[in-house]
């Protein structure tokens, strides 16, 4: 479990758009880099033609973004990326810079994409930067979380994970910056427990989690507190092959009645060349309480949430019922690489209501031509099937030009950007542009 969890966040230090669709297409040259203490990457971007509606209402502002990066690769115990796009003004609109981007003290987060310290073996490791499909260790209450939704609030998230003998935590705040979302996990390890240091740690499992939305930074909105005991035992294990199941109970503490439980089973797959992971899950919900409360959805869902009453999620009605959730993770490549480069990338996560709602969270993405273009994709959909559903959509493509030194990008999709009255005005951005690096 620790592994994976590192592989994530390391995916996410070395990804080249930071809020953006991640491109590891400089991935690829790190995996086939000989080995080293020390490993360096420099990137700017120049996007001459940069569009995004203006936040409150109004025509579209055209920009010049340049996007600076610098990548320090320390090893297992230490990385480090810095960049952050800069949007200086071309038409529309008053000032040289976006003022969106860079009004509140948790925006300045924005700069550090990722900073890691500690390794897989280390009792103690810590992550800063963008939190991109997060999830909190049993994943019941923060599930493929996003804490850059909102188009105008940039914060850098805080993760930490702890060991000390039976006991493996991990906390986290989705702003370093200000009172937003924080919460941690405790997992105990029952087989430590009653029988003594075990070969295979994480077999059997009791987690305690609990997450707290203080509601005061990235926009004024309801505070909310949720909690969730969950068990878990690995009762399949094979080379390349481990299969779980799983079981818990959450609820909303002070408000009564607010409840739900779940049961599932999940297996993992590894070979050299690919990497895969899935679960499927029936829960149960009753109260206002769900499981993947704070979900791909939720900044945008915290001051108004996908249905037809207009209300932020805290105070909106959610009908009691079941549903039946599955997710996939897959990761693949043709040749054995070592690295996090992969010829295809999947990511989804779909949950159906019995009362005819439908959540749909995804994305995909290829390298193709000898890794020369990467194309990737990126949907969501909530509240389908009922009124008042949400739907975002965004798309990006890469492809590297004259050996790979140089190389087009352009991006586009839907955007929606939260107002002072609560609602959600919808947009839509695009780009296209040139970036040069040392990645080959």
């Amino acid at each position: 479990m620790v592994d994976r969890w590192w592989a994530v966040l390391w995916l996410g230090l070395l990804s080249m758009r930071g809020a953006a669709m991640a491109s590891p297409d400089s991935e690829a040259s790190v995996s086939k880099a000989p080995l080293r203490s020390w490993s360096s990457l420099v990137r700017l971007e120049v996007a001459p033609f940069a569009f995004l509606p203006r936040s409150s209402g109004g025509e579209t502002e055209g920009f010049v973004q340049l996007e600076p990066t610098l990548i320090l690769d320390g090893g297992p115990e230490f990385g480090l990326n810095l960049g952050a796009p800069v949007r200086l003004r071309a038409w529309g609109g008053t000032g040289l810079v976006r003022r969106e981007d860079w009004d509140s003290l948790s925006d300045f987060g924005q700069v550090v994409r990722g900073l890691k310290l500690g390794s897989n073996n280390a009792p103690v490791g810590v992550w800063f930067g963008a939190l991109e499909s997060y999830s909190l260790l049993s994943a019941h209450l923060v599930r493929r979380y996003s804490n850059r939704s909102n188009p105008d609030y940039h914060p850098a998230g805080g993760f930490l994970t702890g060991t000390l003998g039976p006991l493996y935590t991990q906390a986290f705040a989705s702003d370093v910056l200000g009172a937003r979302l924080m919460g941690a996990e405790v997992a105990l390890d029952l087989e430590h427990v009653l029988f003594g240091q075990p070969r295979a740690q994480g077999r059997y499992t009791l987690a305690f989690s609990a997450v707290h939305d203080w509601g005061k930074a990235g926009g004024r909105a309801p505070p909310v507190t949720l909690a969730h005991l969950d068990g878990t035992a690995v009762v399949v294990v094979r080379p390349g092959f481990e299969a779980h199941l799983l079981a818990g109970w959450g609820g909303r503490p002070g408000a009564g009645g607010a409840w739900g439980a779940v049961v599932g089973a999940g297996a993992d797959a590894v070979t050299p060349t690919l990497d895969m992971r899935l679960r499927l899950e029936v829960r149960r919900q009753h109260g206002g309480f769900r499981q993947g409360y704070f979900g791909p959805d939720y900044e945008l869902a915290r001051f108004h949430a996908a249905g037809p009453e207009g209300a932020p999620l805290a105070e909106a009605h959610f009908p009691g019922g079941t549903s039946a959730y599955g997710e996939a993770e897959v990761g693949w490549d043709a040749v054995r690489y070592g690295g996090l480069s992969k010829h295809l990338k999947l990511s989804l996560g779909v949950e159906a209501f019995n009362w005819g709602r439908f959540d749909v969270d995804g994305r995909v993405a290829v390298q193709l031509f000898a890794r020369s273009l990467e194309v990737a994709l990126k949907g969501l959909g909530v509240g389908l099937g009922q009124p008042g559903a949400r739907y975002l959509g965004a798309a990006e493509a890469r492809w590297r030009l004259l050996g790979g030194k140089l190389y087009a990008v352009g991006t586009g999709g839907t955007l929606l950007f939260p107002t002072l009255e609560g609602a959600l005005r919808p947009g839509a951005f695009a780009s296209v542009g040139l970036g040069v690096d040392n990645a080959r």
